[in-house]
């Protein structure tokens, strides 16, 4: 009896101590997991952005030294882990899709990128006939210019259209992106730059797209508005106009130059 009873008590304290060792493994993995969850972050990739300032936003995202996340993205995209197509020459730009990506205490600066041009990927996928490279740097042109997502298929008809005659984009977006900056001023010194992203100076499409567009400006690009419209300016916020007068145009630019002066 007694050798019985002593096998028992035993058998129960290892029960309890198996028991005991069974909440404490479940504690501390409920509080790695716990951990993870208030270590996760977000970060916000906007419309339009271009790939300097998303790098920008991923170094603070990721809390790694500035320049990080673009030497990252260079290098995954000369070894082909990004997916580029070969008319982009490895350059990201236009492929960081624009949308909001869970950043975890194992997110890497490649991982990150590469989660971003996939998105991109799988959006031209959903958008038909969105996979073309022109269409992309058109898109980001598009994203750029107008001034509200209602605007965007007219703006796109325009660059349709003076494609097709073979007259020089002047879009001020891409020189802003030749120049690394955004304004609403562009002087005529500016319209000389030599930079193949300068639409006044040489014809056709620039070299690549000049930001990440989103949803609506691809599918603006894809499908552009019907019309004859050579000319738009966006006089004030909620005010663009669309012409195929050139004339028209010159007094809807003096227009919006008075609005400039006044501070608008």
């Amino acid at each position: 009896m007694t050798t019985r009873n002593g096998n028992r008590k035993r058998w129960l304290v290892g029960v309890t101590l198996l028991c005991a060792l069974a909440v404490v493994t479940a504690a501390v993995l409920l509080f790695q997991h716990f951990q993870r969850e208030w270590q996760t972050t977000s970060l916000s990739v906007q419309e339009g952005w271009r790939a300097s300032q998303v790098y920008a936003a991923a170094d603070d995202a990721l809390s790694v030294p500035e320049g990080t996340t673009e030497k990252a993205a260079k290098r995954a995209a000369r070894q082909g882990e990004l997916k580029l197509p070969a008319s982009a020459k490895g350059n990201p730009e236009g492929y960081l899709y624009p949308s909001t990506y869970v950043v975890r205490p194992e997110t890497t600066p490649t991982s990150l990128v590469k989660s971003m041009t996939k998105k991109a990927r799988a959006r031209q996928d959903a958008t038909a006939g969105a996979h073309g490279y022109d269409t992309l740097t058109i898109a980001s042109i598009i994203q750029a210019e107008a001034d509200n997502p209602a605007d965007m298929a007219k703006v796109s008809r325009v660059i349709q259209n003076r494609l097709k005659r073979d007259m020089p984009l002047q879009m001020d977006s891409t020189i802003n992106y030749a120049l690394h900056r955004s304004t609403l001023n562009t002087s005529h010194a500016d319209t000389r730059v030599n930079s193949p992203y300068n639409t006044y100076r040489f014809k056709g499409l620039p070299p690549s797209p000049i930001n990440n567009p989103g949803p609506d400006a691809l599918e603006a690009a894809r499908h552009p508005a019907s019309g004859d419209w050579l000319y738009f300016v966006t006089v004030k916020p909620g005010d663009t106009r669309f012409t195929d007068d050139y004339e028209q145009h010159k007094k809807w630019v003096e227009e919006f130059n008075a609005e400039q002066a006044n501070g608008a």
